[in-house]
């Protein structure tokens, strides 16, 4: 039975996602705002939401070295696209295979995926596997192979796959289609808000890594924004820290670090804020449907 709230409890619903949404929004605007502020008005003043005096001098530190910059962004575009794009499906193609009720090993594959989500093999095992058999260290592959398969992620395709009607593939192969043109040609695009969802999962995760550069990359060419901005946080942290042996060889007093530190977040979290817009009308959706099982 189908029950609609009061005009009081609408409203009280209202004001507390009002309220949620401002706590989340509003530390996102003061980093916003330290960014461009002065690093003598931030030590003055504190924190502020309308800077008392306005500067670039935090991007100016970050930007000093544009080519180092842009590498990185380049290396994390390149590894979130190719990431999330083999990641999703890969995702699609296990979920799916889990969803088919005609087949034979479903429940045994179904419990191998739950079982990883409980244990694992542990760092040291990872790294020699990732270093001494699949040979990937140093490469563009590190980055990405790793991520590729999140049995939550699978679990939650699996739940959308089970709500669609099987009629849809019997159909399918009454008309001769085989079992890679049912999957890629109808089960994918009627998949397509539980994608959208999983995809913006998987690529904020590829995005926001600097663990496994951090772990396996020495080569500066393919260092991660992340990773770089992670390195540029450590000076920073060390500048401040040291400034009374450092004091004599360089003006650590003029240096920005606070301003400098919040623009380092701007740049690491910015993009991302861009592209979960276009997102959002498959974000709901794709995780209600998921998640429900008849």
């Amino acid at each position: 039975m189908k029950t609609e709230m009061g005009p009081a409890a609408r409203t009280a619903s209202h004001i507390l996602f009002i309220f949620i949404a401002a706590a989340m929004v509003l530390p996102l605007l003061l980093v916003v705002a330290v960014s461009f502020s002065s690093e003598d008005a931030v030590i003055r003043h504190g924190y502020r939401w309308i800077p008392e005096a306005y500067s670039l001098q935090g991007y100016r530190v970050v930007f000093q070295n544009p080519g180092v910059l842009l590498n990185a962004y380049s290396i994390t575009i390149a590894v979130t696209l190719l990431g999330t794009a083999v990641s999703l499906l890969v995702t699609a193609m296990i979920a799916y295979v889990m969803s088919r009720r005609d087949y034979r090993y479903r429940r045994a594959t179904t419990f191998y995926v739950v079982f990883t989500m409980l244990f694992n093999g542990g760092l040291v095992p990872f790294y020699i596997l990732i270093v001494k058999y699949l040979h990937l260290k140093d490469t563009l592959w590190v980055l990405i192979v790793p991520y590729l398969l999140n049995p939550f992620y699978v679990l939650i395709m699996k739940g959308f796959f089970d709500r669609l009607p099987t009629e849809v593939i019997e159909s399918a192969k009454i008309d001769g289609a085989s079992e890679y043109r049912s999957f890629f040609s109808i089960m994918l695009p009627l998949a397509t808000p539980a994608l959208a969802t999983v995809g913006l999962f998987i690529s904020f995760i590829y995005w926001n890594d600097w663990w496994l550069g951090l772990l396996f990359i020495n080569e500066d060419q393919l260092v991660p924004i992340q990773l770089l901005l992670y390195r540029t946080m450590n000076s920073i942290e060390f500048f401040a820290t040291n400034s009374q042996f450092l004091s004599g060889r360089m003006d650590i007093s003029q240096f920005p670090s606070l301003t400098t530190r919040m623009a380092l977040a701007v740049l690491g979290a910015g993009p991302m804020m861009f592209v979960f817009p276009f997102f959002q009308r498959y974000f709901v959706k794709g995780l209600t449907v998921g998640s429900l099982k008849e």
